[in-house]
């Protein structure tokens, strides 16, 4: 019910447009400090917003051109954009929460030649320019393909920037489907259909990096070893980001090589997860079916160990 309120009736916008002014008078530069990456003429800008999302400006530097992913509050991403002297042409909306899309008309108002991106099947507010599995959106030298990751809305998106142009890393904006050691709710889809996305992001190569939809690190790697307490690669991560969140530095971000070693929900196909939660069908079987009734057995423990 809870839900459905906030995702289809103005009680929800109004619900965001509350937790914008508290995180604002809150956190008035931003609950976390972040680090742009800036490879060969790109330049990867996390923005933290609201109390523990990021939104993106990926910039081609050369050009003065900018993509922003999930501008959730306007007034922050568009005095980035100020700050770094580049021209908004295009936003990249991973699914239609207001957390994530709340920012899309402000900013598609101001910069009257912005495109709005994002899947169809979403409702993504002020959509422009909807998106299939696949498509490539071109701004530049940025060449950015998105992938439909379904599950946690029906239409979710995440986008890959391809690294070839820069000779750099890809980057992989992945919104709610994927965090540092941990995965969004399945609200709009089954547990089947979420492990489908979560082997989508798998494919991709261990160097790519990783940068969230929020801050969830500290609590999704207390979560990983929980079910993996012998996992040392997760010791090791989760010394190094309780030493950045002592002082509220940002753990955006990571890579997928970092993440298949002990991020839970991309482990479901290793024989140490499955005898740490008992009893279940064979551990090298390449049967779906077994492998989403651990993952969905792994979002009910991540639930009750703490609402995220």
């Amino acid at each position: 019910m809870g839900y459905s309120l906030y995702t289809r009736t103005w009680l929800g916008y109004l619900f965001y447009r509350q937790q914008l002014r508290r995180a604002r008078n809150r956190y008035p530069k931003g609950h976390s400090k972040t680090q742009p990456r800036l490879f060969n003429g790109v330049k990867v800008l996390p923005i933290p917003v609201l109390s523990d999302n990021y939104s993106y400006l990926i910039i081609d530097t050369q050009a003065g051109l900018a993509v922003a992913v999930d501008p959730s509050d306007p007034r922050a991403v568009q005095a980035s954009i100020e700050k770094e002297r580049v021209n908004l042409v295009a936003i990249l909306c991973t699914h239609k929460h207001w957390d994530h899309s709340g920012g899309n008309r402000d900013l598609s108002r101001r910069h009257r030649d912005c495109r709005v991106y994002g899947s169809p099947q979403d409702g993504i507010p002020y959509l422009t320019h909807p998106l299939c599995h696949q498509d490539v959106v071109s701004v530049g030298r940025l060449q950015i393909r998105a992938l439909a990751t379904p599950g946690h809305t029906q239409g979710h998106l995440v986008y890959l920037l391809d690294g070839e142009p820069y000779k750099g890393p890809s980057c992989l904006f992945s919104g709610d489907l994927l965090f540092l050691s941990g995965c969004g709710r399945t609200f709009e889809g089954t547990a089947e259909t979420m492990l489908s996305s979560l082997d989508t992001v798998l494919d991709l190569g261990d160097d790519t990096l990783l940068w969230p939809g929020h801050e969830y690190a500290e609590e999704n790697l207390g979560f990983a070893g929980v079910v993996e307490p012998e996992n040392l690669a997760r010791e090791r991560k989760m010394q190094w980001v309780q030493r950045q969140r002592m002082e509220r530095k940002s753990t955006c971000p990571s890579t997928l090589g970092e993440e298949r070693a002990y991020n839970p929900f991309l482990r479901t196909h290793c024989l140490e997860l499955q005898e740490a939660l008992g009893p279940g069908p064979g551990p090298t079987s390449d049967d779906g079916c077994s492998r989403a009734q651990l993952l969905e057995e792994l979002r009910r423990l991540k639930d009750m160990h703490k609402s995220k």
